[in-house]
C-alpha cells in the first residue's frame, strides 16, 4: 500500500516536496487556501505564484553560489527548475520566466499524478497526524497558522516588517582601519569587529542615511508595524541627529588601537553571522535604503571601502522560525516529528533557495535515514546554516552565498590568498564532487 504524505501551501516549496514524493511512489494531498482564502500578495490560484519578481536570479553554476543551487536542483530533477528552464524569458546572465506559464505548469504537472489530490482550505496546525505532514506555509502565513507555529515554537513573535542587517564577507574589511575588541573588553576579544568613523565622518555619513533612497511599501504591507527592537537604522537617524550615538553606533567601552587607545567618535560594531566567522552583520544596522543606496552609503565607513556584501539589508513582512532553535538537521520540527518545515518559514530567503529547501523537505520525508547533504554543495550549506550553523541570537532570513561554505584556504604560488572568480570556481569545482558523491548514496 502506498504511503501518505500531507503538504500544506502550494508554493515553490510546497510543489517541490510534492514532486518529489509522487516520484517515490507517495500519495501527497495537498492544502492550499487560495483561492478559498487569498493573501493579500496572490493574485490566482495557481500553484508555485510568483508575487515579486519574475527573477530567479543568476543562472551562472561556475562563479555564483545562486547559479550552483539551480545547477544542483537540476541534477535532482527538480520540478521548479525543469518549470523555469521551460518557460525561460531573455535576461541575459539570470535565469527568468513568464509567471503565469511557469506557474501553470507546476500546477498542471502536480496535477497530472494521479496520486495527487488538492484540498481547497485553510489548515490547522497538525498537532497530532497519521501520515508525515510538511508545512510550506511561506512568508504570507495566514495568521491562524503562524499563531499556532508560534505557541509550537515557543516563539516571541513569528511576523511583522522585518527590517533586516547587511551582511559583509570578513575578508574584505580593510583591517588596517578596523579592529576585534568587545565593549568593556568583555568575552574573548574576538566577538566583535569594530569600524571606528571620526566626527566628520559621522555627520556626513548620518546626512547620507537620511538622504538615501528607500524602499516603497507594497499597498498590503503599509498595516504590519516594525518591530520596534529591529528599527531600521535611518528611521533612527530621522529621531535626532545623535539618537545612533546612543545607538548602535555608540563608542563606549572601546579603545581604537590605531589612535593610542583613544576612544573613537563613533563605531559600527560588526558581528559574527555564522560559526566559521566568513560571514559578519552591521549590528542594529537593519535598513529600508535601496540595494544601490545601501552600497553607496555603507562603503563610507572608513573600514568597509571596499566591502562586499553576502546581502544587502531589506525590509519586508515575513513569516519564519529560528531554524537552528526549532528544527532538527532533517528539517523535522523539534517536539513534532511528524511535522517538517520547508521554504522561507525555515528562514531560507529567496526563490531558489525556498524550492530547494522544499526538495529536500520530500526527499527526508520519502527516503527513510538520507544522509544531510555536505556543507560544501549550496543544497548542503543552506541546509546547514538554517538548521545547525547560524547564530540564534542574530538568526534572519539569508540567501544561499559562498560565505555559508565551509572555507577554502587558496593560494597562488607566492603564498597569496587566491580571490574573486578564481577562488568562487574552486568552490563550485569541490560543490559538484561532493554533490556527485551524495546523489550516489542516495540513489
Amino acid at each position: 500500500m502506498k504511503k501518505n504524505v500531507k503538504i500544506i501551501g502550494a508554493g515553490l516549496a510546497g510543489s517541490e516536496a510534492a514532486y518529489q514524493l509522487l516520484k517515490c511512489g507517495f500519495k501527497v494531498q495537498m492544502v492550499e487556501m487560495r483561492p478559498q482564502k487569498m493573501t493579500p500578495a496572490h493574485k490566482t490560484d495557481l500553484f508555485g505564484e510568483l508575487v515579486c519578481s519574475n527573477s530567479l536570479r543568476s543562472d551562472d553554476a561556475e562563479t555564483n553560489a545562486v547559479g550552483l543551487m539551480h545547477q544542483e536542483m537540476r541534477d535532482c530533477d527538480s520540478l521548479i527548475m525543469k518549470c523555469a528552464d521551460e518557460t525561460a524569458v531573455p535576461a541575459g546572465g539570470a535565469l527568468a520566466v513568464n509567471r503565469e506559464e511557469f506557474s501553470r505548469k507546476i500546477t498542471d504537472t502536480l496535477k497530472s499524478f494521479p496520486d495527487f489530490s488538492l484540498v481547497v482550505q485553510e489548515a490547522d496546525f497538525p498537532e497530532k497526524s497519521d501520515v508525515p505532514v510538511i508545512i510550506a506555509t511561506g512568508p504570507l502565513t495566514s495568521d491562524k497558522m503562524a499563531d499556532a507555529i508560534q505557541k509550537a515554537t515557543a516563539t516571541d513573535s513569528l511576523h511583522f516588517f522585518d527590517a533586516i542587517a547587511p551582511i559583509v564577507y570578513t575578508e574584505t574589511v580593510d583591517m588596517t582601519k578596523a579592529w576585534y575588541q568587545s565593549r568593556y573588553d568583555k568575552g574573548d576579544g574576538t566577538d566583535y569587529l569594530n569600524c571606528p568613523l571620526s566626527k566628520e565622518e559621522y555627520n556626513l555619513f548620518v546626512d547620507a542615511l537620511l538622504n538615501g533612497e528607500k524602499v516603497a511599501f507594497h499597498e498590503w504591507e503599509k498595516n504590519t508595524p516594525y518591530f520596534e527592537g529591529c528599527l531600521p537604522v535611518e528611521v533612527m537617524a530621522e529621531r535626532g541627529r545623535q539618537t545612533l550615538l546612543f545607538g548602535p553606533m555608540k563608542p563606549v567601552g572601546l579603545s581604537n588601537p590605531f589612535e593610542d587607545g583613544r576612544r573613537p567618535f563613533a563605531v559600527v560594531q560588526l558581528r559574527k553571522e555564522n560559526k566559521q566567522g566568513t560571514l559578519m552583520n552591521l549590528v542594529g544596522f537593519q535598513t529600508k535604503l535601496s540595494y544601490g543606496a545601501q552600497k553607496e552609503v555603507f562603503r563610507m565607513i572608513p573600514a568597509l571601502r571596499q566591502a562586499e556584501f553576502a546581502r544587502l539589508g531589506g525590509i519586508h513582512r515575513n513569516t519564519f522560525v529560528c531554524g537552528p532553535k526549532v528544527l532538527e538537521s532533517d528539517l523535522r520540527l523539534k517536539g513534532y516529528p511528524h511535522i517538517r518545515l520547508a521554504g522561507q518559514l525555515t528562514g531560507c530567503e529567496g526563490y531558489i533557495e525556498s524550492a530547494a529547501v522544499g526538495m529536500l523537505a520530500g526527499l527526508f520525508t520519502a527516503i527513510p535515514d538520507m544522509p544531510v547533504p555536505p556543507p560544501e554543495t549550496a543544497l548542503g550549506a543552506m541546509l546547514k546554516h538554517i538548521t545547525v550553523e547560524a547564530e540564534t541570537e542574530t538568526f534572519q532570513p539569508m540567501n544561499i552565498n559562498f560565505g555559508l561554505f565551509p572555507e577554502l584556504e587558496l593560494t597562488d604560488a607566492k603564498g597569496r590568498k587566491i580571490k574573486g572568480a578564481d577562488r568562487k570556481r574552486a568552490y563550485t569545482e569541490r560543490a559538484r564532487e561532493a554533490l556527485k558523491k551524495w546523489l550516489n548514496e542516495i540513489q
